[in-house]
């Protein structure tokens, strides 16, 4: 029997909270274990009932979620993380913008617009309870595009390149560069001849190589670094 995912909802609408988790808690392997209106709250309640993926809004009163996923992802003084890590969705109206990506780089692992139909919302929680992104390839490139920028490494792309990667093997390293092109576990494992959970295993090998928690993660680190 497949093993119930717990869920986190942080919103300051209480009608929106409560849709969504009616939504949620009418399926069979999820459950929403609590539910906080803002992001203290959700800090606080991440460390004393684990979870394992949290939807998240950006804009609530005392604290958004921005600092909230930092907070839950990473752990800061007087705000441990949980012994179990969540992952992190989240919650917006705009598509694209600056705060979108803030979340995404302090640790969210991908965003929904809160306009989503229910089917996608319940099929996204999944998909990042399974350690994938819930950000469409265009939509994550465009994203990354727009606003990640680029570390200052002191050398030559090149030389950067092989200083990165260099914990990679060689046919890790393909899979970086379709991963980060955007490609899905499918489209990599018809470019490669490889079955998708081959793909899958190199993905987590790579994933755990360069200390990223997911594809999101790998596609910001791949254009900070200078490497598609």
């Amino acid at each position: 029997m497949t093993a119930e995912i717990r869920v986190g909802l942080t919103d300051d609408q209480p009608l929106f909270r409560a849709g969504i988790a009616m939504v949620i808690n009418s399926q069979p392997d999820l459950s929403v274990r609590w539910e906080a209106s803002n992001g203290a709250e959700a800090v606080a309640l991440s460390a004393s009932t684990p979870v394992d993926v949290v939807l998240m809004d950006l804009e609530m009163p005392e604290m958004g979620g921005i600092e909230a996923t930092g907070l839950i992802v990473q752990g800061r003084p007087g705000h441990p993380a949980a012994e179990t890590v969540p992952r992190i969705i989240v919650l917006t109206t705009f598509d694209l913008d600056d705060k979108t990506f803030r979340a995404i780089n302090a640790g969210a692992s991908g965003f929904l617009l809160k306009t989503t139909n229910p089917e996608f919302l319940l099929a996204a929680i999944r998909t990042v309870h399974a350690g994938n992104a819930v950000i469409a390839p265009g939509a994550t490139a465009n994203l990354v595009r727009r606003f990640a920028s680029p570390v200052d490494t002191g050398s030559g792309a090149g030389s950067n390149r092989e200083d990165t990667l260099s914990l990679l093997t060689p046919r890790e390293r393909d899979l970086f560069d379709l991963v980060a092109r955007g490609l899905s576990n499918a489209e990599i494992a018809g470019e490669l001849h490889l079955s998708e959970a081959t793909v899958k295993t190199h993905v987590s090998r790579i994933l755990g190589k360069l200390e990223l928690r997911d594809r999101v993660q790998l596609v910001i680190f791949a254009y900070q670094h200078g490497l598609v």
